[in-house]
């Protein structure tokens, strides 16, 4: 027994693999056995294991500067460098980067930047945010609420009415539509629910609409064609500002540099994190618009200083990592690569689709969720998460790295696989839906 307590982890059910090393798209356990990493660690390894420009990118940043920070006016080449070229790269005008840690951060570092600018304008009371249920957005207090994960809340008490956080239909058709509801009509009731909670709420109470272009832990949830226009359209008659949550979706995962780029959304703030670095280094990025930056100087200069900050903002290690790690992707043309192979996985993921298990196959690019239900005609689902835990032990045991999300198994390999390994990674699925069709039959569930 360890004294590790493990992070989002059935506490009486640990340590049940041990990886030791990796190298491409592969990982290696305590044993000696090897695994495709089919979930490129949590959605975020995009270069793979063992990329030696990286790792010698990293060395040399220790080198010559280990740390300092970014506090009082103190800086560092690496942060400025890489504040510019991502402010080059997001679709959000005249871009300002806020550096932190981890998406969950990120996104409470956009709590707060609301509230400061609703607060410096006068209006305090527009502080609200709406985000969606079965959405995910980190584990912080403030992120952690904005999650609407069920096991995320649970025994946290998280304080959606002390932060004014409001929730609003997940957008996912096979779950959510009403009997012979068509996917336009889903999209209508939809979003005409998004603007009466608005109305509800009154508009100028509210600050923010925050979603994930496409969802991760919620079981990657494609949005119906139309769906984003149509809440674009809601946010713009009202003048609330739509937070793109990009820590799963940018830097190639969809075939595109940004997954608003694939989904047609015009971002005014968005989360980066993950694939920023491809995982070498914890770096996170809370990206804000120009305007809101320039409205915020003169009240910072007013008290002293602008009162947020982590001791790890900018660390110059964490941004060399992300340089080099953009470099890398636009030098090696990694996104064109994810998009083509992406293709092929989608491609090779319906033929599941006639699996006796399978509900519905759904994703995009290299990101793709496969949910498993006990009647396919009814998409009845299965009671508690026990199918969706075999399938992932079954897949694991195959030499496969899935995640089990409820009972959807989702798949999010590096972005630098190729077909062959596609290929090998569907043989895996097979086995592991095969085994569980077995257990599920044995078990009369």
């Amino acid at each position: 027994m360890t004294h590790l307590l493990y992070p989002t982890t059935n506490l009486a059910v640990i340590e049940q693999l041990s990886i030791v090393r990796g190298e491409g798209v592969y990982v290696y356990d305590n044993r000696g056995r090897r695994y495709l990493e089919g979930m490129a660690g949590l959605w975020c390894t995009a270069l793979g294991y063992g990329n030696r420009e990286l790792i010698e990118t990293l060395r040399e940043q220790m080198e010559t500067i280990s740390f300092t920070h970014l506090f009082g006016g103190k800086t560092h080449p690496v942060a400025v460098e890489l504040a510019d070229r991502l402010a080059a790269m997001v679709p959000v005008k005249d871009a300002r980067l806020f550096f932190g840690n981890s998406g969950s951060d990120a996104n409470d570092t956009h709590v707060k930047l609301l509230r400061y600018y609703a607060d410096i304008s006068g209006r305090p009371e527009r502080h609200k945010i709406i985000t969606r249920e079965r959405a995910y957005h980190g584990v912080t207090l403030a992120a952690g609420s904005l999650t609407s994960l069920p096991a995320n809340a649970a025994h946290f008490q998280p304080p959606l009415e002390a932060l004014g956080i409001l929730r609003t239909d997940a957008p996912h058709y096979y779950r959510g539509a009403l009997p012979g509801e068509s996917e336009a009509e889903f999209v209508d009731r939809i979003t005409g629910n998004l603007e009466q909670l608005i109305l509800d709420e009154g508009p100028e109470t509210i600050a923010a609409f925050l979603a994930e272009p496409v969802t991760g832990a919620s079981g990657v949830i494609v949005p119906p064609e139309g769906y984003y226009p149509r809440v674009q359209a809601v946010l713009e008659k009202y003048g609330i500002l739509f937070i793109a949550d990009e820590v799963i979706t940018a830097f190639g995962r969809t075939g595109d540099d940004f997954g608003c780029t694939t989904m047609d959304i015009r971002p005014d703030m968005m989360t980066l994190a993950k694939q920023l670095s491809s995982a070498y280094f914890p770096i996170s990025a809370a990206v804000l618009p120009g305007w809101m930056h320039e409205a915020m100087v003169e009240p910072s200069a007013k008290v002293g200083a602008f009162g947020h900050g982590y001791t790890y903002s900018g660390h110059p290690v964490g941004c060399a990592a992300a340089l080099k790690t953009l470099e890398i992707f636009e030098r090696d043309r990694v996104f064109e690569h994810a998009a083509a192979v992406g293709a092929y996985l989608q491609e090779r993921l319906r033929r599941f689709t006639d699996h006796p298990l399978v509900g519905e196959v759904r994703g995009v690019g290299l990101i793709a969720g496969i949910e498993l239900v006990a009647d396919k005609a009814s998409k009845q689902p299965f009671e508690g998460g026990a199918v969706g835990a075999t399938a992932q032990k079954a897949c694991q045991d195959a030499g496969l790295i899935v995640r089990a999300l409820g009972n959807t198994v989702a798949v999010c390999p590096p972005l630098i696989i190729t077909e062959a390994q596609i290929d090998e990674m569907v043989e895996g699925l097979q086995k592991g839906l095969d085994a569980t069709l077995e257990f599920v039959r044995k078990e009369g569930l």
